[in-house]
């Protein structure tokens, strides 16, 4: 099974880890991986995406042309990359932010409220890691054991992160049941 996800969204708002921990658990797996950043001109506050590619198989190129899955955090990310979906994939909304709905009838939607749900956890900043948690159960692309491992792993010297963003991993897969 090959999964080629685009995570999309505003710099700053930690697309980036989110594609870096999906391929680190996918690494912890044994399975076939690559990830591939898309910065805009800005950084913070500019758009931010990321190709992930999670396989089985070998990966012959790491470009994401039509993709399994996407996750738009904001409203620019959906109007860019829903289209790149291929039919019958996953598009997981930040509905805290996007009050859109998707153009299309031939994908499963999901709309995660990932800022309602991190300020309710007190701490804003994990919006992406309830994304990812989504993105996680719906795709099943990896474990959500394997990103809290590759979490822990990744941010080794800030022990203390990992409760907060292992609750809201937790949250995000709690979406899509």
């Amino acid at each position: 099974m090959t999964h080629e996800m685009i995570i999309a969204g505003f710099g700053g708002q930690g697309i980036m880890v989110m594609g870096q921990l999906l391929t680190y658990a996918g690494m912890l797996e044994e399975k076939n991986v690559s990830w591939i950043p898309s910065y805009g001109p800005e950084m913070r506050g500019g758009t931010a995406n990321c190709s992930i590619i999670v396989a089985d198989e070998p990966i012959g190129a790491p470009i994401v042309s039509e993709s399994s899955a996407v996750v738009a955090m904001n409203l620019p990310s959906l109007d860019k990359f829903e289209s790149t979906l291929r039919p019958g994939g996953i598009l997981i909304i930040n509905s805290s932010l996007i009050d859109k709905q998707a153009q299309r009838t031939d994908i499963k939607i999901f709309r995660v409220p990932a800022n309602d749900i991190a300020n309710e956890l007190g701490n804003a900043k994990v919006a992406n890691m309830v994304a990812l948690g989504a993105l996680v159960a719906a795709t099943k692309a990896v474990d959500t054991e394997s990103v809290v491992k590759a979490f822990a792993k990744m941010f080794a010297k800030k022990p203390e992160l990992l409760a907060i963003n292992k609750t809201a991993i937790n949250r995000g897969v709690e979406q899509i049941h």
